[in-house]
């Protein structure tokens, strides 16, 4: 598996189409957000999210995956028809480190081969992870990469999450130091959306 280094406002396109064709082909990276560095496959690639699933050593139904977008054009693939009101939030709020969970529809279940009844939307404001979305034309399922050390929470150094999981996945991209601060999660699947977790970022109404 290799590291491979993309400049963080200038990802040089060969390297992006060759991140791409490891995940055109079921293949599993780790790759910078606007917060912290995150586990990835394409949406459409069964075996990648099971990979993904192995290595997080959890059943498909127990991970935490969210789904990093381009932008919320495609909500509609993913979601149950939105309120205007969460629409407009999630407007408001991105591109930026927040998480908006939401009410999934049943293509969700299809990809994820289980009864998912929620999930998690991002939209990164980060150009590496911005351009390989676009550069894939679907969005990436993703999961967030934890510290062993409980203090730590996430690993922030590239090299040693190549060093970690150099034998797990096909690809770790270093845009540089991650953060250490996960991002905000709003649970909009009630009347009134709900901040489950503060993490980097004030949500603005």
């Amino acid at each position: 598996m290799a590291l491979l280094p993309l400049h963080t406002e200038n990802p040089n396109i060969r390297d992006v189409k060759k991140i791409t064709e490891v995940l055109d082909t079921d293949g599993v990276i780790i790759l910078p957000t606007d917060t912290i560095y995150a586990m990835a496959c394409r949406l459409d690639s069964k075996k990648g999210i099971e990979h993904m699933c192995r290595v997080a050593g959890k059943k498909p139904e127990k991970v935490n995956f969210s789904l990093l977008c381009a932008n919320l054009s495609h909500l509609s693939e993913f979601t149950a028809p939105l309120n205007k009101n969460v629409f407009r939030l999630m407007k408001n709020n991105l591109p930026g480190p927040f998480t908006f969970i939401l009410d999934a529809n049943k293509n969700v279940t299809k990809w994820f081969n289980s009864n998912k009844k929620t999930i998690g939307i991002r939209v990164p404001d980060n150009k590496i992870a911005q351009t390989i979305i676009g550069q894939c034309g679907v969005p990436l399922v993703v999961t967030t990469i934890h510290h062993e050390d409980e203090i730590l929470a996430y690993m922030t150094d590239p090299v040693e999450i190549h060093d970690k999981f150099e034998h797990q996945v096909a690809l770790v991209i270093d845009g540089g130091a991650g953060g250490n601060k996960p991002s905000t999660i709003i649970d909009c699947t009630a009347e009134e959306p709900i901040l489950i977790r503060q993490g980097k970022g004030i949500i603005n109404e």
